[in-house]
């Protein structure tokens, strides 16, 4: 057997390729293959690779993070920007894992956890993914509701059932092609860049400690408050419906199939991914930095609210754009999460069911599960309880995080599942102490909730 064949056979599936079960259909399959790639290098080929992980950044920002971001940076100044890169460099890990996954055995995660482990243990790991994909879904309605009523005066209840109009965008998207919903996500992450970087330079930072805050202290460790909020900025980095749509969206791509083009696909992926991921940090240090510079430094102190922190923007800088464009930034992070979770839905039910259901049904069902609780919630204890419901999204995925991070370093660690594609073994046990930190980080956050 030549090795263009045994990469195909253990590619589509059997126990020859180390899977207990035949593959199936590809992943998205609606969208599998339909982005090409040139033949001859070059730019044009680069660029036929990058998309993805733009998708997969928009997780790193959605509205779930910017709290602990808004209260570290309003709190402690610069200090925690440490832990942000921290976070970011275990994302691009994680993340890189994903893509090599998806590019070389053909399988997204999802469907590499029905073709290795028992039905049973199938079942439960997807009722556990639907219910971080519901709780992202939740976070991300009342993070978008909270934005309509900042720059529109929108009732949060009303904002709530707005959000689900989104559906009918989606669809659009999708039907246009995938490059689409690709440009889409990248024009508005441009537009909250944007949004940050014009009231960063009314804020007017000192960069001198800007970068301080890069380096490492160990006042994170010995300060009891700041080393919490430090763990939850780490706890909730890695989101796990993440490392279902990555592994997926990376096989839209339509390579040369042989051992040479899939490491190229492989190495141009994990470029993608990695210079989103950055391109996330820049966003997450740009909301630590705004709240370091205007409440920190303006005397103000610990801000977590959205609400407070638009509100006290105006006075702070003087300037009323800062609130509208703050307001701005998050309604694009909210539609921007919206678009990913759906198609990380897509993914998740095709590839542990094999079920394949219309995508404005798929789409309805899961916002409907968001909207009813957040809808009830916002109409019966306001502003107040959209905060609490939505940190409660945040402990669901924290519970479900290792379900999705341990089968992913498990797989890519597997010689007899990815055979000449494993992961070097650098990068698997690296990613393995990357996990269980995350994992014992979350435990941590979940136990001291559970406290009080």
């Amino acid at each position: 057997m030549s090795m263009l064949e045994q990469i195909n056979e253990g590619r589509s599936g059997g126990a020859a390729g180390g899977w207990r079960h035949e593959r199936g259909d590809p992943a998205l399959s609606d969208v599998h293959g339909t982005v090409g790639v040139p033949k001859r290098r070059g730019f044009g080929r680069l660029l036929a690779f990058l998309g993805p992980g733009y998708l997969v950044a928009t997780g790193y920002m959605d509205p779930g993070n910017w709290a602990t971001s808004l209260a570290g940076g309003s709190r402690f100044g610069y200090a925690l920007l440490t832990v942000a890169l921290l976070s970011n460099i275990i994302a691009i890990l994680l993340q890189a894992l994903c893509s090599r996954l998806g590019v070389a055995t053909g399988r997204d995660l999802a469907q590499a956890c029905r073709d290795s482990f028992p039905r049973p243990v199938s079942f439960v790991l997807w009722i556990l993914a639907e219910a971080a994909i519901c709780a992202t879904d939740l976070a991300e309605v009342i993070g978008t509701a909270i934005g309509l009523n900042l720059l529109f005066g929108l009732p949060l209840e009303i904002g709530v059932i707005v959000t689900a109009l989104d559906v009918f965008l989606i669809l659009w998207l999708q039907k246009l092609g995938f490059r689409f919903v690709e440009a889409f996500i990248i024009t508005l992450l441009g537009v909250i860049a944007l949004c940050f970087g014009v009231q960063i330079a009314m804020a007017d930072p000192d960069w001198g400690q800007v970068i301080r805050g890069f380096a490492p202290t160990t006042e994170i460790v010995t300060n009891p408050d700041m080393l919490y909020l430090a763990l939850g900025i780490l706890g909730a980095t890695v989101m796990p419906h993440n490392l279902y749509l990555h592994s997926a969206i990376v096989q839209t791509r339509r390579h040369d199939p042989s051992e040479v083009g899939v490491k190229e696909a492989i190495r141009y992926a994990t470029l993608d991914s990695t210079v989103a991921l950055m391109f996330a940090l820049l966003i997450n240090a740009s909301i630590l930095i705004l709240a370091a510079a205007s409440f920190h430094h303006g005397g103000v102190g610990e801000v977590a609210d959205l609400g407070r922190a638009h509100e006290l923007l105006n006075p702070l800088l003087g300037s009323a754009l800062a609130p509208t464009l703050f307001a701005v930034a998050l309604i694009c992070c909210g539609l921007n999460s919206t678009v990913t979770a759906t198609i990380a839905g897509q993914a998740v039910m095709e590839g542990f069911l094999r079920l394949r259901i219309a995508p404005w049904l798929r789409r309805l069902l899961t916002r409907f599960i968001a909207i009813v609780p957040a809808a009830v919630v916002t109409v019966a204890y306001g502003e107040k309880g959209a905060g609490a419901l939505l940190i409660f999204s945040q402990v669901v995925l924290s519970l479900q995080l290792p379900f999705a991070v341990v089968p992913l370093v498990m797989f890519t660690a597997d010689r007899r599942k990815m055979g000449v594609f494993v992961a070097p073994r650098w990068q698997s046990v690296l990613a393995a102490l990357a996990a269980l930190l995350i994992i014992g980080l979350n435990l941590k956050l979940l136990t001291d909730l559970a406290m009080g």
